[in-house]
């Protein structure tokens, strides 16, 4: 198995949204942060050989990085179409060897039927915007409707919803950790170039 650092370099060629929709919050997941949490699936057995489907992917960073650590196949669902052709750029880019296909459509209402066994990976909307709040527990519900174990990055402070969420869906929260989330300025209400939020990853076996 390489090492989490060589993934975080394979992942530096990832290019992240052209044109962000803040609605959306379409923020690019770290490669750093995305290596730490696929390096930490695969060491759980969650990637070789299983279908890795990656909610909400944006331009790819969380299924390209699975799709570099052996997994039968990767799909990864987006709403927005012109992420998508950036995803599909940046897997020329990584040069994985596992099949990766890319779906336009609603993670919240998946468009397929995902062959078992499958492990969720997503970096879901925080549900910060105004009119979208709760925006991550849409996507909880698909994992826990079609995974077997997820892997999502939440807000900081979301551990105890994220807990009862699980708890009351079949679900079990067996790791949780905090997180730097490297955020760009992108959008004209960022007064900083850059600035760091907290940000917390959960492990859930959902049943």
């Amino acid at each position: 198995m390489a090492s989490k650092r060589s993934l975080a370099t394979k992942l530096g060629v990832v290019a992240g949204f052209e044109a962000p929709s803040a609605a959306l919050e379409q923020y690019p997941t770290p490669p750093d942060l995305a290596a730490h949490v696929v390096h930490l699936a695969d060491l759980h057995g969650d990637v070789d050989a299983r279908t890795v489907l990656d909610l909400g992917t944006g331009t790819g960073m969380l299924a390209l990085a699975a799709a570099l650590r052996g997994p039968a196949r990767v799909i990864g669902i987006e709403l927005d179409g012109d992420a998508l052709v950036t995803a599909t750029e940046n897997q020329r880019r990584v040069a994985a060897s596992a099949p990766v296909h890319w779906l336009q459509g609603d993670a919240t209402r998946l468009p397929l039927d995902v062959p078992d066994p499958v492990t969720v990976l997503m970096n879901p909307p925080f549900g910060a915007q105004d009119g979208h709040r709760n925006a991550d527990r849409e996507f909880l519900t698909t994992a826990s409707r079609v995974a077997t174990v997820s892997y999502s990055v939440h807000n900081g402070g979301s551990r105890e919803f994220v807990e009862a969420f699980a708890a009351d869906n079949g679900g079990e929260v067996t790791h949780a950790f905090a997180a730097d989330f490297a955020i760009e300025s992108q959008f004209d209400h960022h007064t900083d170039d850059s600035r760091d939020i907290d940000a917390e990853v959960y492990r859930i076996e959902w049943r």
